[in-house]
């Protein structure tokens, strides 16, 4: 039988990407580190679901200081996440200071970044009637 374990995003400011993560409403799970793979796993969920995780890999800077860069790639795709209430989850995020690439404007879908680009789709449970100030939002940059 065949188990859904966890995605991994590779990231650079594991910090940044656990406080995006926190405003969406996942909680920190476990964490690993490796001195000598110089590497840090960071494990997150949504309360409840601890068997869907996200994994976040942080490579460290190599000795010489230099840090890996990530490019996004279509890819890649997306990350999904069910919400309760698709606009108060988006007010929250933007609130934290996260752009809304693609609003909520039908009540039921919404596309964000995490702060490396990765692409996060959120969807509502169930539908909610279009309502502003989502219905007027224009989208903003890609998802």
């Amino acid at each position: 039988m065949t188990r859904y374990l966890h995605t991994m995003i590779r990231v650079t400011d594991p910090d940044e990407t656990i406080r995006f993560f926190e405003l969406l409403g996942l909680k920190e799970t476990r964490r690993f580190s490796s001195e000598q793979g110089r590497f840090t796993l960071i494990y997150l969920a949504a309360p409840g679901q601890e068997d869907a995780e996200v994994e976040l890999t942080h490579n460290w800077p190599a000795e010489d200081g230099s840090a890996e860069t990530y490019t996004g790639g279509r890819n890649f795709g997306h990350l999904a996440f069910q919400v309760a209430d698709i606009y108060e989850t988006c007010q929250r995020l933007q609130d934290g200071g996260v752009t809304i690439n693609r609003p909520p404007r039908d009540g039921h879908m919404a596309f964000v970044r995490t702060p490396d680009g990765i692409s996060i789709e959120l969807l509502q449970d169930g539908r909610l009637e279009p309502a502003e100030p989502w219905v007027s939002m224009p989208n903003v940059g890609s998802w």
